[in-house]
Parts: structure tokens; C-alpha cells; sequence
């Protein structure tokens, strides 16, 4: 049991289980790893003054952020056509190809998946779920922040040298997203929850939030509490009209991961 800045963060059973899930038709896989039940204090987003006590199922979260290895399998892989129409997936609407390099020159192999919008992450759990017959969906805020902090950390800065052991963040990423799992898991077997890219996610409120900060940011910023809401500033330079449904062309800082429902 841990007491955070905005209460107690308990969680109950162990972690040692985990399982690979392989992309059909292709060579792509990834890991998935057991979160433990328990609950979590986050503030009420009604009343930031006060806090509710959310419960948390067991469930399976990617090891890392989703990469461009497996999201553009789904976005840009065509090959496997004939595997998504026997899987019922080829009915998921998919991403139009962004303008200019996918990756904005930062890398593509091991490197997280950037700048799609909310929705493209959602059309792609989508996808991802009719390919594998899985339930996969975007984690909610408080399963977000329950996983981030498993159960050691709390809702506020980190000391520096704790930052730097598994965090990516302004002083230390060259001002750029670095290829996954690199720096240290949390105690539950996480990599890159803080830091790296900022994680969308479904608000406490129902609406997108992306979660612990990113690779642009100080290291203030990077912490199980950080937050930041899209603004237009993340699209500004699109030059469609109306803008991309799908990427952001501004926001190479924000990336997700996923949950496996039990």
C-alpha cells in the first residue's frame, strides 16, 4: 500500500504472467503483461478538490507503447488483405498515409507510433480486436495511472535520478522519441509509462487525455499525474481542409498503448 498525493493506491495478486500476441499474417508481435486488481484515489473530475475511489480489474497492458511495427501493419500493410477480410477487420475504417515521412524522420522500426489523433487509436484497438479475437481497447485515466504508478509511486514529480533510470524527457531524449524499452520496467514490468511519448487514453470524464508526459518535456512535467488535452495548436500545420480525422501534424509527442480486457 502506497499513500499519494491524492490518497491510497492499493492493489492486490502478483504479476508474474504475461503473453505475446502475434499480428496474423505478418512476423509483428508484442508483449502483453498482467496488471493486478486493486483501487486508486484520482481526483473527481467534477471536483477537482475531491477524490474517487476507482476500482481496477484485472486486465493485460502492452509492456511498451504501441510501435509503428504493429501500427502500420494496420495503417499502411497491405499484404495481409485477405487475413483481415476472413477476421472481419478489413471493415475498420483505416488512416489516409500522413504528409511527409510517417515517422518524422525520428526512426520507424522499435520506435513508438506518433502523432495519430485519439480516434485513429481507437479505430486501430478496433482492428486489433477483430484480428485477434481479443477485447483490445485504449486504457481508461485511472487504469493508466494505476499501471504507471504500480504501486510505488505517487502523483508527483520523481527524484531525478529515479527520472532518468526509466524515463525518456527533455534533457535526456536529444529532443526526440526513442525506440522502446530502453530504460528500466516499473516494478510491474512497464516500460516507457513516463515520458517518451504522452499516452491517449479515456478520460475520467469521458473524454481523450494524454497521460505522463513526453519526450519534449521537462522533467517537472513527467510524472503519473501529468496531463495535457489536445489543443489546436497540435494540428496547426495540416494542410487539409477539413484537417486530418486521423493525424496530428503537430504532435509528434503523443503516442498510446493498449489494454487487454480479461
Amino acid at each position: 500500500m502506497v499513500i499519494g498525493l491524492t490518497g491510497v493506491l492499493c492493489a492486490t495478486s502478483d504479476n508474474k504472467k504475461q503473453f505475446i500476441e502475434r499480428l496474423p499474417g505478418t512476423t509483428v508481435q508484442f508483449e502483453m503483461v498482467a496488471i493486478p486488481p486493486g483501487t486508486i484515489e484520482m481526483p473527481d473530475p467534477e471536483n477537482p478538490d475531491k477524490t474517487i475511489t476507482v476500482r481496477i480489474p484485472r486486465l493485460w497492458m502492452s509492456k511498451t507503447e504501441v510501435t509503428w511495427d504493429e501500427y502500420g501493419t494496420y495503417a499502411f500493410n497491405r499484404e495481409i488483405d485477405e487475413e483481415e477480410k476472413q477476421r472481419g477487420a478489413d471493415a475498420v475504417a483505416k488512416p489516409t498515409k500522413p504528409y511527409g515521412a510517417i515517422d518524422r524522420g525520428y526512426g520507424y522500426e522499435g520506435n513508438p507510433a506518433i502523432g495519430m489523433t485519439y480516434v485513429a487509436a481507437q479505430r486501430y484497438c478496433e482492428w486489433l480486436s477483430r484480428m485477434t479475437g481479443r477485447k483490445y481497447r485504449l486504457p481508461t485515466e485511472a487504469e493508466w495511472e494505476y499501471a504507471c504508478r504500480a504501486g510505488v509511486l505517487k502523483r508527483e514529480p520523481l527524484q531525478p535520478e529515479q527520472l532518468e533510470r526509466i524515463a525518456w524527457y527533455r534533457t535526456n531524449s536529444n529532443n526526440k522519441p526513442q525506440p522502446v524499452g530502453k530504460k528500466a520496467a516499473n516494478p510491474w514490468g512497464l516500460h516507457d509509462m513516463l515520458g517518451n511519448v504522452m499516452e491517449w487514453c479515456q478520460g475520467l470524464d469521458g473524454k481523450p487525455v494524454a497521460c505522463g508526459g513526453s519526450f519534449r518535456d521537462p522533467a517537472e512535467k513527467v510524472h503519473p499525474g501529468a496531463r495535457e488535452r489536445q489543443t489546436p495548436e497540435w494540428n496547426m500545420t495540416d494542410p487539409q481542409y477539413p484537417k486530418s480525422r486521423w493525424w496530428l501534424s503537430d504532435a509528434p509527442f503523443v503516442g498510446f498503448r493498449v489494454v487487454c480486457e480479461e
